[in-house]
Formats: structure tokens, C-alpha cells, sequence
């Protein structure tokens, strides 16, 4: 469940043949300012061009007071809202919503991907429909700054990386004020509580609750 494939559908972002490279996503962290430097300048006349190495799709609504860092790419549909903070390094989809002072730093948002209220995503990747509540962060670095394993129960998959936030599968649901610590990977179509704490993974379909307990979400029939 760490794969790429295991956790994104990758119809769903113009980085599909970049991220078909690879096996487990926190791999294509290094890589993502060189893509959008190379996908940049394809885009055609449906984007602007408002900076060097910024491309804003004509139909994205951007505030006055957001801040777009080079390299990045807004999609179409997509709403930055005042004073959102994109420090660079940011592949942004379709109709996302980069909320107000919510920072990003070298991130891919797969379409419809919400960041809307006081987030902090940063050397992550985020899958389609994913949402974090207001106040949710991904922290990237340890606090011995030595490289971030990923785990998964017993098994560990050191990355070598030293920056490495989370990787949130398709309709992942972050709860308000949540911390996603480094290497955090949160499945498709899981949920964490609010006010939680994450360390390690949370498989597809389930549930995180606050004191790190993981249960299977219940079918609307049961």
C-alpha cells in the first residue's frame, strides 16, 4: 500500500508520465521543479505567464495578496486565495483550492485537492480529492534531521530523504489541527481525526482516531 499505484489515480494530474517512474512516490520528491520547469513552457495559450516560471491557467482565480514562488503551475478551476504563500516547487491541479495563508513547498495536488484554511504542506504529495481540515500540517523533517523512514507496522523503508512530509492517497480526509509527521502515509479513502498525531501509515478505507487507533470504516449499510 505504499505504491504510487496503490494510492493514486493517476488520470487525474498532468505529472502522470512523470510519476509512472516510479515506484513509491516519496521518489519523485526530488524531481518535481525540474517537471515543471519542463512542463511549463507545453502549456499553451490557456495559461499566463504573470512571472518567470509561473503559469496560472486563465480560468484559476488567484488573490491580490498570494504570493505564486517560481517554479509553479496553477491549474484551471483553481482558487488561491489571500495571502496563500507558494514558496516554489508547486504542480497545483484542476479545481483545487490553496486556502488563505496556507504555504506550499515543493508539492504535487492532484486535481480537486483542498488546502483551504492555515495549512502547511510541504515535500508531499497529495492525491485527487484530498482534503485537510483548517489547521493541518505536514511536518517534513525530523527533529534529528537524520533521513525519514516510511512504516508500516513491523516494516520500515528508510528513504534516504531528509525532507519527506506525507503522502495522501485519492479522497484522503485530514482532520482540523492534525500533524502528519514525516514519512506519514495515509491511504485512498482513509480519514484521520481531528487534533491527531499521525506517525507511520493508515490503510486504504480506514480510520485514525486520536489516541493512534486504527479501525475499518463502516459500509453506509451496516
Amino acid at each position: 500500500m505504499y505504491t504510487i499505484t496503490d494510492l493514486y489515480d493517476l488520470d487525474h494530474t498532468i505529472a502522470k508520465e512523470y510519476l509512472k517512474q516510479f515506484s513509491y512516490p516519496w521518489q519523485a520528491l526530488g524531481g518535481i521543479r525540474e517537471l515543471i520547469l519542463a512542463l511549463g513552457p507545453q502549456l499553451g495559450d490557456e495559461y499566463d505567464q504573470p512571472a518567470p516560471q509561473v503559469w496560472v491557467h486563465r480560468t484559476a482565480v488567484v488573490a491580490p495578496t498570494a504570493f505564486l514562488g517560481a517554479p509553479c503551475i496553477i491549474g484551471p478551476r483553481t482558487e488561491v486565495r489571500h495571502c496563500a504563500f507558494i514558496r516554489g516547487s508547486a504542480l497545483v491541479g484542476a479545481g483545487c483550492v490553496v486556502g488563505n495563508s496556507a504555504e506550499l513547498k515543493n508539492v504535487i495536488l492532484f486535481d480537486s485537492v483542498q488546502t483551504p484554511h492555515y495549512n502547511y504542506v510541504g515535500d508531499s504529495i497529495l492525491g485527487y480529492h484530498a482534503h485537510m481540515g483548517a489547521g493541518s500540517i505536514t511536518s517534513n523533517v525530523k527533529g534529528d534531521k537524520t533521513p525519514v523512514t516510511v512504516r508500516m507496522g513491523d516494516e520500515a523503508i528508510n528513504t534516504g530523504l531528509k525532507k519527506v512530509g506525507a503522502m495522501l492517497g485519492d479522497f484522503a480526509e485530514i482532520g482540523c489541527n492534525t500533524v502528519l509527521n514525516p514519512g506519514s502515509v495515509v491511504g485512498r479513502n482513509a480519514q484521520v481525526y481531528p487534533l491527531s498525531s499521525v506517525r507511520g501509515t493508515v490503510p486504504a478505507a480506514c480510520i485514525w482516531k486520536r489516541d493512534g487507533h486504527i479501525v475499518e470504516k463502516r459500509s453506509p449499510n451496516n
